[in-house]
C-alpha cells in the first residue's frame, strides 16, 4: 500500500459576484505529494463545490503523509494487491469479554478426536465442540428484533443489505476527543450515502480486550443517527465499544433510530484504519436465527487492485 498525502492550510477565497469565506486549519486528501499550491487551491475549489472563485490565498501550507479521509471531489488512487480482502473482526475465543458486564464464551468438547476413533474407520477422527456465549460477542450485528419485539430477526434479513455493501469509511480519529465523544451529522454530510455501508473508524479498536474499552468510548450521537437514516444507508458500523453512548443513562438513541429505520448495526469493528474512505465493498452477514436479534459476524471489507 502507498503512502497517503494530505494538506493543511489556511485558506481565504474571494468571489467574484461579491462576498467571500475564509477558514483555520483546514485539511484535504491530495492524488501525491507532488502537488502545487494552485494544485491545492483547485482542489479546495472542487472539494467545497464552489463557483465563480476569483481568488484562492493559501497560508502556511504543509504537504503530510497521513491517512486520506475521503475529500468530495478529490481523485485520489490507493493501490493494494488485486482483490485484497480485509478482515474487520475480532477473534472469538473463550473467555473473551466483549462488553463489561455480559457473558464470557465458553467452548467445551462435545466429542473429542480420542473418543471418535471408536465411532469411525482407522485413521479417521472428527471433533466437535459445544460454545455457549451470548449473541453480542465479538464483532456483532444488530438486526430490529434486538430493539423492537415486532422488528426483522436474523432469519429475516434481506442478503442484499448485508453482502457486498459499497463502503463509506469515515476515518474520525482526530474528529472527538475525551470531553467530546460524540460524532456528529456534520461528518457525514459530504457524501451520497444511499445503501451504502457507512463505517465509523475511530481508532477505539485498539482498546479492544483490555479494560479501558469499557469506558470513555466514542459514539454515534443521535442526530447524526437521524442524518444516516435519512440519506437512506443500509448498514452503520464501528469500531468501539456501542454505537451509542453508554455512560449517558439508559437512552440508547442511535439503536433506537437506526434498528427502527431499517439499517443494520454492526458494533465492535476493528482495523478499519485500513480501508480506504471510498472504493471498498462491505460484507457482514450473521446465520439466519429465528427469533434472535443479534450475533457474531466475520465482517469484513474488499478492495479492487486500483481504484
Amino acid at each position: 500500500m502507498t503512502a497517503e498525502y494530505r494538506a493543511h492550510f489556511d485558506f481565504s477565497i474571494v468571489f467574484a459576484n461579491g462576498g467571500g469565506m475564509s477558514g483555520d486549519g483546514f485539511r484535504l486528501d491530495l492524488p501525491g505529494h507532488d502537488v502545487s499550491e494552485e494544485d491545492v487551491a483547485a482542489l479546495l475549489v472542487r472539494h467545497l463545490g464552489l463557483a465563480l472563485v476569483s481568488e484562492v490565498a493559501l497560508t502556511d501550507l504543509r504537504i503530510v503523509e497521513e491517512p486520506h479521509r475521503g475529500s468530495r471531489g478529490v481523485e485520489v488512487e490507493r493501490r493494494v494487491a488485486a482483490d485484497t480482502v480485509i478482515d474487520l473482526s475480532h477473534p472469538i475465543e473463550a473467555g473473551l469479554v466483549t462488553y463489561p458486564g455480559l457473558p464470557a464464551p465458553t467452548i467445551t468438547p462435545y466429542l473429542t478426536r480420542e473418543d471418535s476413533r471408536t465411532r469411525y474407520a482407522e485413521g479417521t477422527e472428527f471433533a466437535m465442540d459445544v460454545i455457549t456465549m451470548i449473541g453480542n460477542t465479538g464483532t456483532y450485528l444488530d438486526a430490529p428484533f434486538h430493539r423492537y419485539a415486532d422488528g426483522r430477526d436474523l432469519a429475516s434479513l434481506d442478503l442484499r443489505t448485508l453482502v457486498g455493501l459499497r463502503a463509506e469509511v469515515f476515518h474520525v480519529h482526530d474528529a472527538w476527543t475525551s470531553e467530546d465523544r460524540g460524532i456528529r451529522a456534520a461528518t457525514f454530510g459530504d457524501r451520497d450515502l444511499a445503501g451504502s455501508a457507512v463505517l465509523i473508524d475511530t481508532g477505539w479498536d485498539r482498546h479492544f480486550g483490555t479494560p479501558r474499552y469499557g469506558s470513555g468510548a466514542p459514539f454515534l450521537t443521535e442526530k447524526a443517527a437521524r442524518s444516516l437514516v435519512d440519506a437512506g444507508v443500509a448498514l452503520v458500523g464501528i469500531d468501539s465499544l456501542n454505537i451509542d453512548d453508554t455512560e449517558s443513562g439508559g437512552e440508547r438513541p442511535a439503536h433506537s433510530i437506526l434498528l427502527a429505520g431499517g439499517v443494520h448495526v454492526v458494533e465492535h469493528l476493528t482495523r478499519l484504519d485500513a480501508v480506504p474512505a471510498r472504493g471498498a465493498r462491505f460484507t457482514a452477514a450473521p446465520p439466519a436465527v429465528r427469533g434472535f436479534g443479534t450475533f457474531p459476524v466475520r465482517a469484513f471489507a474488499t478492495v479492487a487492485e486500483s481504484h
